[in-house]
């Protein structure tokens, strides 16, 4: 009867849990799976409709060596890097200087203004992009990295603040109050109390923020003409896309390239992440 029971116990959490988890795994993994089996066809492979879409028969290195050796790509890396951790860092500090008075002090009007850091988020992007042209052509900033590092905090810092508000807010203010009381000022028990309680908040909103600077396009395509200066987004597609012409190859090479320093960040941060949150719960 216990092995009736345990058999039927493992099946109902198989269709319950695995089964369900296994499609998710599946339907998440199956785009990276085609840009891999994308990047090692050879050409005759690629463009035939008689092989199978989904099957190597003879792979190769050939788009990777051609994408490193014939295209700027170390450089964009290079560039999307840099930019994106500026602008992660300008955004992450501006907008806490923003969401802590509004989430902890009161003063007149401080709802309408976090209505209008949220509003602010939310304007498109091609609304702004005529304006901010004009501000990077009277500054002479064309075709130079910093005139992306001064226009994505203008999308960036609104985010920041408005994830870092809630995160704040739900700080105890009686931990800060006996803070002050014991001598220290509003500064010292925001840096000691309050954001080290943040910490989730803090890195999820520089890891969202890195996300979005680093898979931008629109200023990066309107800003940056030149082939050195570029992002990888619009490398890839500026260089390897010519008339009606795709590099299928070298374009899935790219993809999964650039897709890796953001895999690697989010490894390397999750078990932060997670040692945040569960320290976060332990203290409050």
């Amino acid at each position: 009867a216990r092995v009736m029971v345990g058999g039927r116990r493992l099946g109902t959490r198989m269709l319950r849990l695995y089964l369900p988890l296994a499609a998710c795994l599946i339907l998440m993994l199956f785009p990276f799976y085609w840009m891999l089996i994308t990047s090692i066809k050879p050409n005759r492979e690629l463009y035939s409709q008689k092989v199978m879409p989904l099957i190597v028969h003879h792979p190769t290195l050939k788009h990777y060596v051609d994408l490193l050796t014939e295209t700027n790509f170390l450089t964009w890396t290079y560039n999307t890097m840099l930019v994106a951790v500026i602008t992660t860092a300008v955004s992450l500090v501006l907008g806490t200087m923003m969401a802590y008075p509004l989430a902890r002090m009161k003063f007149p009007g401080a709802a309408v203004v976090a209505i209008g850091v949220a509003a602010t988020y939310l304007v498109p992007q091609p609304l702004l992009f005529i304006p901010m042209a004009d501000i990077i052509n009277r500054l002479n900033l064309g075709n130079t990295l910093t005139a992306v590092m001064l226009t994505y905090p203008t999308l960036l810092i609104p985010f920041v603040a408005w994830l870092l508000m809630g995160y704040f807010k739900s700080v105890p203010k009686e931990l800060e109050e006996a803070a002050r009381i014991d001598g220290a000022s509003r500064l010292q028990a925001m840096v000691r109390i309050v954001m080290p309680l943040c910490t989730p908040g803090l890195l999820s909103a520089g890891i969202f923020a890195f996300t979005l600077a680093q898979n931008e396009f629109l200023y990066a395509l309107i800003f940056l003409a030149k082939s050195d200066v570029r992002t990888v987004p619009v490398g890839a597609i500026t260089e390897l896309i010519r008339g009606d012409v795709f590099y299928w190859g070298q374009l899935m090479a790219a993809a999964l390239l650039g897709s890796v320093p953001v895999a690697i960040i989010y490894s390397f941060f999750v078990d932060y992440y997670v040692a945040g949150l569960t320290a976060g719960s332990v203290k409050s």
